[in-house]
């Protein structure tokens, strides 16, 4: 099955699940087991434009700069993902973006703002931008994989991701 095809799968079972349950809003949240990838599993580049973003910044204002540029990004492709592919790769501080709660981490005191980014997120999603989180910085840290949002998928090493996209031909970019 090619990307196509599995897309307009995805599109069709999403549709037919939205109208079975009603909306998301009111499924019943099942614990999700998050994938965890090794290095030979991230993307190859299949589209002419192939591009990582790292998060690895504390600033939530920055955070969510680099999802708009990743959404005018996608608006110069007509948001077809079968011309651009981007992925985003979070480690350390960066991976604070991704969870659904910070009880017990360094970050509970912060006032961040987790509606508004699993809502852009989960937007991005649809135009197949995928999120890689380090493992390293969740072991490190004593962070609870449970508390990512469902649609993360973890790897061993952020930098070594970064890397391993790099030599598969995705190119770098990290807002400022």
């Amino acid at each position: 099955m090619n990307r196509r095809d599995f897309l307009k799968l995805g599109v069709a079972v999403a549709g037919t699940s939205l109208v079975c349950m009603g909306g998301v809003a009111h499924a019943k949240e099942k614990k999700v087991e998050l994938p965890k990838l090794g290095l030979d599993d991230l993307p190859q580049k299949e589209t002419d434009d192939a591009v990582v973003y790292h998060c690895d910044f504390p600033q939530e204002n920055r955070f969510h700069a680099m999802l708009t540029n990743i959404r005018n990004h996608l608006s110069a492709y007509d948001f077809d993902p079968f011309r651009i592919k981007i992925v985003i790769v979070a480690n350390g501080v960066g991976v604070k973006f991704f969870m659904k709660d910070h009880k017990g981490t360094r970050w509970e005191k912060e006032k961040i703002d987790v509606k508004r980014a699993y809502e852009r997120l989960s937007y991005l999603a649809q135009f197949e931008v995928e999120y890689f989180i380090c493992d390293i910085t969740i072991r490190s840290l004593k962070l609870k994989y449970e508390n990512f949002f469902e649609f993360v998928k973890i790897v061993p090493s952020g930098v070594g991701s970064i890397g391993r996209l790099q030599t598969n031909g995705f190119g770098y970019i990290k807002v400022l």
